[in-house]
């Protein structure tokens, strides 16, 4: 820290000095302090800004691959079309359908009951009686107008209540009865009435209506005829009739009706001039007016309903068109009278065939069950069959694949940008962080992961389960021979293409019942698909040799070829074909080839494996053998089998060499796990103040079983202990001895079978209580068994088989065409890449919410908390120092201050001193004063 020096000038001038540009001088120096805590906080912000961003961008890749992992995501979507949207248009077509073609013919369409009460002058015509409605099979139920009684209400009947004697008021208890029927008031220029719909389409929701009792006053008398036919043929000609509702007898009437018979004149009769002509107003009395007037024009009569109403019927008296009626009524029931039902539409379901299959019904024209995962709206019949074509929606895969790839690549190059500088040429922010490297291993191990084909049932990787002796697993990749692979120990040359994993000369290891030994013995059992020549130079001291690499079995089919260059002469090929196809015909075939070559075949000792021999008749650099080889044994298996373990479980997985249907597994796996019993722990006795706590383990049926896992043991609120069962204490006994040995004052001991052990605390009361987890199994009793079964997922191993490559700059590439020739021919593969357990879909998926800010232990999110926990000690160092200067500069200000004045004030005090001086002295005074 640099020093401030005070500049007073003259001291005795009375000038001071400038307190505050001091003050600031001081403060200033010891700010500097505060720099490289600056500098740093700073430096960490911007790595938190470049962070966040990262975050997003890992976020964003993260929602991208959702939609392809989410089994009801873009990859369950399905498209659909309709050949005759006129006839049958497709509504939906959810994740449940299977692509595929549907025929379907649409016999009649589905109809919903409906039909309206006779027609009232007004709204607010006053009603009487009641109505009994039924919708389909339910319940019938009456609806009475006005309040319901006191005493003695009819069972299912609902009353309009006191004053309730509208047709509104009918229209909203209906409504609210939850009978399913609507109810609804219409009217037009004519009248008033009231419509009844089924909330119920098809047979079963047809309306019933009986008991119909319903009187109305100002009830529309309102015509309904038919037209008269002519003769045709031998068919004579009929006459036009029509009628009126019916009404009471003696109703009286109002209005008039307007009557006209084929192109005739019109006549109005009005009902004032029939009570003037017959001193009535009824139906009779109109009917009789009619006849006596105008019955050239029309004929009139009256009918006897069996309620004991009447109806007016009207008939033209010329037969065919030319006498057809033309009727205008404004009649008006002017007494309460009947409303009576017509029924407009009867509920029918639709009849459909459906891929050959006859008579379907549906009640609904919208059809959402009859083809699992499709909803069809019918719109017309039509005896032509209308196509439905149900495809996957590839069009969307690949939209949101390409924007996979464009989000990975904006991941990337924000990535790849942190490796440089700043356009102002300072490094960027996470230049040369541990976190930018790990993201960029993540990254490209995510990418190039191997997509297993497919996966074993998983087993618990903490209990002791191991595969049962000589239970049995066979591959077979596309067309080739299968291989099978045999838990335990047995005779490798008994069948061709046989593995036993306890077999070490052939690959299996000594732990042969396990997953991972199950795994080793397959993986030595695939080797190399083509067999690679490996050899040496000729010298003047060593012939040119060497060997291709082993095979199972001398008697394995190979294919391909081999090139053999002797020194600098011609290389000549060997091509196998069907005739002598193994080891022994490649061996004859070079040496009956005259190249100059000695080939031999011999088993290696240590690995069982066959391998040919090569050896140069020239001796020195000169009969150095150039050998290339293509040759290929069919007999290998062809896969990679790894074991993988999470949350206490393993599973075996196996993932093909080869993409495609050619490198397609079929797995028959009859693999049994065997699961030890497990010796679980229970406190019998309990602590008690005086005596201590106690407890045993499950009874074992010999004392001499193999014992495994282990066991956490608890004094108290004293430290755990656990003990590993190991091969020095893997019975009862010797776990005895252990616990014993540990020093946890906890006392073992067994019972006198040595099948049983109990733990007794050495200290009374609650200080001593036994906290005991057992994770032990008793090895040599296998408590349950289970069937390992296989589950194939996919024969699409990675992403350059969806079109995905990865460019020499990290970033990818992506062929649309490509994926949508695989979605094409194999749909299901590219679902089983992104969805099934341990696909390369759901293990990226968890590398990148492992790697960003989403999850609590992400490589970002551990990175962006690491710096906020420095960024907050360093604001705190900051803030408690500028504390401390806050005080000093209060402090320098308030004495410099002082010191000031005090330069201030000297020349006044200097003057009052001489002048003392000069009284006391003379000094200075004039010799004459």
């Amino acid at each position: 820290m640099g020093t401030v020096g005070l500049s007073f000038g003259s001291p005795t001038s009375g000038q001071g000095f400038d307190v505050s540009s001091t003050v600031a001088s001081i403060v200033g120096n010891l700010q500097n302090v505060e720099t490289p805590w600056k500098t740093q906080l700073t430096s960490l912000e911007s790595q938190d800004t470049v962070i966040s961003n990262l975050g997003t961008l890992f976020s964003n890749l993260s929602n991208d691959l959702s939609s392809l992992t989410d089994l009801q995501g873009i990859l369950a979507q399905k498209t659909g079309s309709s050949s005759d949207t006129n006839v049958l248009e497709l509504t939906s077509a959810s994740s449940s359908a299977t692509a595929g073609t549907h025929t379907v013919v649409v016999n009649s369409l589905a109809a919903t009951s409906s039909g309206y009460l006779a027609e009232v002058s007004d709204s607010s015509a006053t009603l009487s009686g009641q109505i009994t409605l039924q919708m389909g099979n339910g319940t019938a139920e009456t609806f009475a107008i006005g309040a319901q009684p006191s005493s003695g209400a009819a069972a299912n009947t609902t009353y309009t209540g006191s004053g309730g004697d509208t047709l509104a008021d009918l229209a909203s208890t209906i409504n609210s009865s939850g009978l399913g029927v609507t109810a609804n008031v219409e009217s037009d220029s004519s009248g008033t009435w009231l419509s009844l719909t089924s909330g119920t389409s098809g047979a079963n929701g047809n309306i019933t209506v009986s008991g119909n009792k319903l009187g109305a006053t100002g009830k529309i008398l309102g015509y309904t005829g038919t037209a008269g036919t002519d003769a045709s043929g031998s068919i004579a000609a009929t006459a036009s009739t029509g009628t009126l509702p019916s009404v009471g007898s003696g109703d009286s009437l109002s209005g008039s009706i307007s009557i006209q018979a084929g192109s005739g004149s019109a006549i109005s009769i009005a009902m004032s001039q029939v009570k003037t002509a017959t001193g009535g107003t009824t139906a009779g009395d109109l009917a009789t007016y009619i006849q006596n007037n105008y019955s050239s024009t029309v004929t009139a009569a009256i009918t006897t309903n069996s309620d004991g109403s009447v109806s007016l019927s009207l008939t033209s008296p010329t037969a065919g068109s030319a006498g057809s009626l033309t009727v205008d009524s404004s009649l008006t029931d002017t007494s309460s009278s009947a409303l009576g039902y017509t029924k407009a539409v009867t509920g029918v379901d639709a009849n459909l065939t459906i891929d050959g299959k006859s008579n379907i019904h549906s009640s609904s024209n919208t059809v959402s069950s009859l083809i699992p995962g499709l909803t069809f709206q019918l719109l017309s019949a039509s005896s032509t069959a209308v196509q439905i074509v149900i495809g996957n929606d590839n069009s969307d895969i690949e939209s949101t694949v390409n924007q996979f790839v464009t989000d990975y690549n904006s991941l990337i190059s924000a990535v790849n940008t942190q490796e440089g500088n700043t356009s102002s040429g300072t490094p960027e922010p996470l230049f040369g962080s541990p976190t930018l490297t790990l993201l960029q291993q993540q990254l490209l191990s995510g990418l190039n992961m191997q997509n297993p084909s497919g996966y074993v049932n998983s087993i618990s990787s903490t209990n002791g389960t191991t595969l049962a002796d000589q239970s049995k697993f066979t591959i077979q990749m596309g067309d080739g021979s299968s291989a099978t692979f045999i838990v335990g120990s047995g005779s490798d040359t008994a069948s061709p293409g046989t593995y036993y994993t306890d077999n070490t000369d052939t690959g299996g290891t000594n732990n042969g019942n396990t997953l991972a030994g199950l795994a080793a013995t397959i993986n030595a059992a695939s080797g190399n698909t083509i067999l690679g020549y490996s050899g040496v130079a000729g010298t003047t001291s060593i012939t040119s040799n060497g060997t291709l690499d082993g095979i199972a079995d001398e008697s394995d089919t190979l294919s391909g070829s081999i090139s053999i260059q002797v020194g600098s002469g011609t290389a000549q090929t060997i091509t196998l074909d069907s005739s002598d196809d193994t080891l022994t015909g490649l061996r004859d075939a070079i040496n009956n080839a005259d190249l100059g070559v000695t080939a031999s075949i011999a088993k290696n000792g240590a690995t069982g494996l066959y391998s040919l021999s090569l050896e140069s008749g020239t001796s020195g650099t000169g009969g150095t053998l150039t050998v290339t080889s293509s040759i290929v044994d069919t007999n290998r298996v062809g896969v990679t089998a790894g074991v993988k373990t999470a949350s206490g479980e393993s599973t075996l997985t196996l993932a093909s060499w080869t993409a495609g249907s050619s490198g397609a597994l079929t797995v028959n796996s009859a693999l049994t796990a065997n699961t030890p019993t497990a010796l679980s722990y229970t406190d019998t006795t309990p602590y008690t103040s005086t005596t201590a706590d106690s407890g045993t383990l499950t009874t074992i049926e010999n004392s001499g079983d193999t014992l495994g896992g282990s066991i956490s043991i608890q004094v108290g609120s004293g430290n755990t202990k656990t003990i590993n069962i190991d091969s020095s204490n893997n019975t009862l006994t010797g776990l005895m001895g252990a616990i014993n040995n540990a020093g946890l004052g906890v006392t073992a001991s067994l019972n006198n079978a040595s099948t049983a052990l109990t733990l007794t605390s050495g200290t009374v009361g609650s200080t001593g209580a036994l906290t005991v987890t057992s994770n032990l199994y008793d090895a040599s009793d296998v408590g349950s068994t289970a069937a390992l079964g296989y589950n194939a997922s996919s024969d699409i191993g990675s992403l350059s088989t969806l079109g995905i490559t990865v460019n020499s700059s990290g970033t990818l590439s992506f062929d649309a065409s490509s994926l949508d020739s695989v979605l094409n021919t194999d749909f299901s593969s590219v679902a089983g890449f992104f969805q099934n357990t341990d696909s390369w879909g759901q293990t990226f998926s968890n590398m990148l919410t492992n790697s960003g800010t989403s999850s609590s232990t992400g490589i970002l999110k551990l990175a962006q908390n690491s710096n906020s926990s420095v960024e907050s000690t360093l604001n705190a160092d900051i803030s408690r120092e500028e504390a401390l200067i806050s005080a000093e500069q209060k402090s320098l200000t308030a004495e410099l201050n002082s010191a000031n004045e005090i330069l201030q004030q000297l020349p006044t005090e200097l003057s009052g001193i001489n002048e003392m001086y000069a009284a006391i002295t003379g000094y200075g005074q004039s010799s004459n004063g």
